[in-house]
């Protein structure tokens, strides 16, 4: 028999944990900020987004305030950092990078045609407790950096 993992739940306690003064709240949109790719997947150039942080953290600046990144697909590293993120660490492990993120699964997918391309880069995005930062800052970089990649659509890899 399977456990379920209450997800939310542990979130919350997470946070409470940590100190913050109220829960979590996760965010929600009345209109999803998504739309429909305008060309097949098979001709569409996809850029990879992930949650996790350079190995040698260096997407911190001089406050230690973490910030998005960029990394060439070609050069990425066999770790990435994950101790920081909040994830069920007694059921899983993060050594196996393709599993959040997945560069050769796609190249395979390429190789089969069943995806057009792959953006030269690769994209980490901090996990922040702020929305307010997230949909002001770090969203709108992650958009910069896909479109100046020729990105079409995007995978989002969350740890």
């Amino acid at each position: 028999m399977t456990e379920t993992v209450r997800y939310m739940e542990r979130t919350r306690d997470y946070y409470r944990a940590l100190g913050y003064p109220s829960d979590y709240v996760w965010a929600h949109f009345d209109d999803v900020p998504f739309a429909r790719l305008d060309k097949p997947l098979s001709q569409a150039r996809i850029g990879l987004v992930t949650t996790a942080s350079p190995p040698d953290l260096g997407n911190r600046d001089a406050s230690g305030q973490r910030r998005v990144w960029s990394e060439a697909i070609s050069a990425a590293p066999a770790k990435l950092f994950t101790d920081n993120l909040a994830w069920d660490k007694e059921s899983t492990h993060t050594d196996d990078r393709a599993s959040f993120l997945p560069v050769e699964a796609l190249q395979e997918r390429m190789a089969e045609g069943m995806v057009g391309g792959l953006a030269e880069r690769f994209h980490g995005v901090p996990t922040e407790y702020s929305q307010r930062k997230t949909m002001e800052i770090d969203a709108p970089q992650v958009l910069e950096r896909l479109r100046a990649d020729g990105a079409d659509a995007a995978l989002l890899s969350p740890l």
